[in-house]
């Protein structure tokens, strides 16, 4: 579903200075698996993130979604293509002046889902997330682990193919955590893909999942039940 290809990415400071992100960077994700991606701060685990939505575009190699090139790709194919992934932020990316269920129905609007689907959905996604009573709220009235439930019902109200996670529970308590990585392993069994960077050994820990893990832009493990070694 998801190829890398000999990957490099090149940052250029104003000193003309170049800082590799990422260093012939391979892999292949399977449509239906649960990744997590991890390193230290500064491994490359964002900029991987970003390069599969398009958010960057790579200084060498070639990225695959489903078979097409994205580095090929017009302005148009790549805003399709976005509205198969769903990305969850660390610092949420909510609309503040928005209600819980606005915020969705905004996402909806914009893509262009018909009023009775966004009526019919809304309350369903709001629901998976355990935030079916607060509809009316405004992030502003939300605890943290509330906001990213929403950042993660945002992610998934447009009925993506992969969901994106950079950092999910970066802000959140131990038992915020474990709330969030139920909902994602529930998004996950509703066969959604996911890929998601952390730095917490605790979440490598209880999910159990593939990890690859990035040290210095570079792919140094690759393991279908991998361990936090760093």
């Amino acid at each position: 579903m998801i190829k890398f290809q000999n990957v490099t990415k090149i940052f250029e400071t104003k000193n003309k200075q170049k800082i590799f992100a990422l260093k012939n960077v391979s892999f292949e994700i399977d449509k239906g698996e649960f990744v997590l991606i991890v390193g230290k701060s500064g491994a490359g685990k964002t900029t991987l993130l970003k390069l599969i939505f398009a958010g960057e575009k790579p200084t060498e190699g070639k990225i695959f979604f489903e078979g097409k090139d994205i580095t090929k790709m017009k302005d148009g194919e790549i805003s399709r293509m976005r509205r198969e992934i769903g990305v969850v932020f660390q610092d949420y990316k909510l609309l503040p002046t928005k209600t819980a269920f606005e915020n969705l129905a905004y996402v909806m609007e914009v893509i262009g889902f018909l009023d009775e689907e966004i009526k019919r959905d809304v309350p369903k996604v709001l629901e998976i997330v355990g935030l079916n009573e607060k509809a009316e709220s405004f992030p502003s009235e939300l605890s943290a682990g509330e906001k990213q439930r929403l950042s993660i019902a945002r992610a998934l109200i447009s009925r993506p193919k992969v969901i994106l996670a950079d950092e999910p529970t970066g802000n959140l308590d131990p038992y915020n955590t474990l709330d969030i990585l139920k909902i994602f392993q529930k998004i996950h069994q509703m066969g959604t893909t996911i890929i998601l960077a952390t730095h917490d050994k605790n979440i490598v820990d209880i999910l159990g999942k593939r990890v690859i893990t990035l040290e210095k832009g570079e792919i140094v493990r690759d393991e279908k039940k991998g361990k936090f070694v760093l």
